[in-house]
């Protein structure tokens, strides 16, 4: 006599689908509004990008004249340059500066607690209120608030954001300013995870600060440098508020960079394929730096 054996095949089934299709219920509102706000707009501006797009008259298949007119523009190569120069200068000054408040602000007082809080309100605070906030700070007559302070040294007034040869660099000041307390909170939470105990060992051998930071914090903030780099790439390419909010691109193009030439284009010479081309650009570019610093961030993983 031979036993059967029953198999619940069927109902485990049913109940893995159910359960494959549960999280995607729970996501499908929001990736439906990623999809008619950000993927299908996007889909919209890279087919744009290919015609002279004539409202009202039709628009007109160019191909590559699009691309081939904004590359040899020589105002959108100027705002490439300044785009570079911008980012590198924040990307770089915003670690530095995040490292250094993380290195102040590590530790568990509650005194640093709420310190830390402050020094992270530029980040939760809308960037075009910041930027007017330094707008103010910036203004050009002894009445401003940083040239009040020049003029009690015997300096001053400094036309900032009215100066092309200081303009940009004052724009810089304003996105270090706004990206270093974001950098910092990475940061410490990759100092969370170093063993104390090799900082005391460190004391005990007579090892210098330096060192200490060179041999121990260092490699063990490696992986959220990593991050932070990555996060920093994206974000210097694709600065806008901040230069919008303060110069506008001005004086004499002096800060215009790429996302502003962009919104000049498509908005202010109605240049919409121009614009898209642009954009698709800038896409392409972003996409191609952020491969690549996580390409390196992982092969320094690795080592």
């Amino acid at each position: 006599m031979t036993a059967t054996v029953t198999t619940p095949g069927p109902r485990r089934a049913r109940f893995l689908s159910k359960k494959a299709v549960l999280p995607w219920l729970f996501l499908a509102p929001g990736l439906l509004l990623a999809l008619v706000f950000k993927f299908l707009p996007m889909g919209k501006g890279v087919w744009l990008s290919f015609f002279d797009v004539r409202p009202f008259l039709g628009d007109q298949w160019v191909g590559l004249d699009n691309y081939t007119r904004v590359l040899t523009d020589h105002r959108f190569q100027d705002a490439i340059g300044h785009t570079l120069v911008l980012g590198i200068g924040m990307s770089l000054g915003g670690i530095v500066a995040g490292v250094l408040l993380a290195l102040l602000l590590e530790g568990q007082a509650r005194s640093l607690r709420i310190i830390r809080t402050a020094v992270f309100l530029p980040v939760v605070t809308a960037t075009a209120v910041v930027g007017e906030m330094w707008r103010l700070m910036y203004y050009p007559t002894s009445d401003g608030l940083i040239n009040s302070g020049l003029g009690l040294l015997g300096l001053g007034p400094v036309p900032y954001l009215d100066n092309p040869d200081t303009a940009l660099w004052a724009t810089m000041a304003m996105g270090i300013w706004m990206l270093a307390p974001y950098n910092m909170v990475i940061i410490l939470a990759g100092l969370a995870g170093v063993d104390r105990s090799l900082y005391e060992a460190a004391a005990m051998d007579g090892v210098s600060l330096w060192q200490r930071l060179r041999h121990i914090t260092l490699p063990a903030i490696r992986p959220a440098l990593g991050i932070v780099l990555t996060l920093a790439a994206i974000r210097g390419l694709r600065v806008f508020t901040e230069v919008y909010v303060l110069t506008g691109g001005g004086p004499a193009g002096s800060t215009d960079v790429w996302m502003t030439r962009a919104y000049t284009l498509g908005f202010s010479r109605n240049d919409i394929g121009g614009a898209s081309a642009a954009s698709v650009l800038l896409l392409c570019v972003t996409l191609l730096l952020t491969v690549t610093v996580n390409y390196f961030r992982k092969r320094g993983d690795v080592r």
